[in-house]
């Protein structure tokens, strides 16, 4: 997986006898590798975009019910053939490639420290090197031991091109000393006004998103900027290979406003008309959906409270109706459910048509109630017992559902 971007940087080297304008054309073949999935994104993005006020209309049609919201937005999808991840996943491709690139350039001056020292000790003792073994210099990684790349790093201290060493960071620089170290900030500086400028392109086309906000624009054009700040402490080669790669960027982002943005009806100036539309339709309902994580998990706790007190207002009512039950049997049973002496039938009929609107899955009160039925017009020592039996279940729902 390294070799190859290794081999190739070597490939350069051997063409230039330079390692600066190695590290700038194997920059240059990692953009002409990463630009087609960029502009893959990009397009994708944008028609997403433009579909955001039917998107919008449907966040605020289902907001309620997530399932159907869910089912609408894939039918909205297929009509208008958009893939929802088409941005996102050649963005995520490109994740490798930068890894891939950070790891070749850092071999490129790699040294057996730490943990790996003893173990280079040991190979060159046993090469009967012991001159090595005190300060072996360089190792190149990734690269062919006969290439001549690998032979230019082979066992030297540093990395010189144009007055800098490319195998020390700026801050390794500047506590070697501030008049030599001063160089190495300013090439990181420059790296920060260029990634600066690049953000710069994009935030003019203005309308990123349709609910990205003022102060979330401002954060993405400055973030790259405080990006470039940390590599204070990367090697000065990566340093010149984000240099480049930055330029060609710039380069590239030109071209998306051109080709993208170039006329009214081009997709970028539909997806902003779109996106302010998607703006409107928000101001005007407020509370419909979308608006991001934080707006729909509002709406999500607003929507749980309100089932929770439907559920208190249900339990208050079911409780209602079973002491009015459990009131029509103590009223027409002797003692002990005191009061006057009803006839016993006549309450347990009373009681029976009472609990038909409360049968609504409470398994001990409807297997009981179920248990009048069965009782009624029987012995009056029967109707008694079942009676009682209906008391006491009663009794105990009534405290659970007290506690409830």
């Amino acid at each position: 997986m390294f070799e190859i971007p290794a081999s190739l940087l070597s490939w350069f080297y051997g063409l230039t006898n330079s390692y600066t304008i190695a590290i700038a054309l194997i920059a240059a073949v990692v953009m002409a590798i990463t630009t087609p999935l960029t502009l893959k994104s990009t397009k994708g993005m944008l028609e997403m975009q433009k579909l955001a006020p039917e998107m919008r209309k449907l966040q605020n049609e289902h907001r309620n019910d997530r399932t159907k919201l869910n089912e609408e937005m894939m039918k909205l999808y297929q009509e208008h053939k958009v893939n929802p991840m088409a941005s996102c996943l050649p963005l995520l491709a490109q994740a490798p490639v930068f890894y891939i690139m950070f790891r070749v350039l850092r071999g490129m001056a790699y040294a057996p420290r730490g943990g790996a020292g003893p173990v280079a000790d040991a190979v060159w003792g046993a090469f009967n090197r012991p001159d090595e073994i005190l300060d072996p210099g360089f190792i190149p990684r990734y690269l062919a031991i006969d290439s001549a790349l690998y032979k230019s790093l082979f066992g030297q201290q540093s990395i010189m091109t144009l007055g800098l060493d490319l195998s020390q960071s700026a801050a390794q620089a500047v506590a070697k000393g501030f008049g030599t170290g001063i160089w190495y900030v300013l090439l990181v500086v420059l790296l920060a006004v260029l990634y600066f400028v690049q953000q710069r392109m994009v935030a003019a086309r203005a309308a990123i998103s349709p609910t990205m906000s003022v102060g979330q624009q401002k954060l993405m054009q400055y973030l790259p900027v405080f990006f470039a700040i940390f590599q204070i402490f990367f090697l000065a080669a990566l340093v010149v290979y984000y240099l480049f790669q930055t330029v060609f960027r710039i380069l590239q982002q030109a071209y998306i406003t051109r080709a993208f943005y170039g006329h009214d009806e081009s997709l970028g100036r539909q997806a902003q008309r779109a996106g302010e539309a998607a703006r409107e339709e928000a101001k005007n309902n407020p509370d419909g959906g979308g608006g991001g994580f934080f707006a729909q998990a509002k709406r999500d706790l607003g929507h749980h409270v309100g089932k929770l007190e439907l559920d208190q207002l249900r339990c208050r009512e079911r409780a209602a109706e079973l002491l009015a039950i459990e009131r029509i049997l103590a009223g027409g049973m002797p003692a002990p459910f005191g009061g006057a002496h009803h006839a016993p039938g006549d309450a347990v009929a009373r009681a029976v048509q009472a609990a038909e609107p409360a049968r609504t899955g409470d398994a001990a009160v409807d297997e009981v109630l179920g248990h009048l039925d069965t009782v009624t017009g029987k012995p009056l020592d029967s109707q008694i017992e079942a009676g009682e039996e209906v008391h006491r279940v009663l009794q105990d729902r009534l405290a659970d559902l007290g506690q409830e």
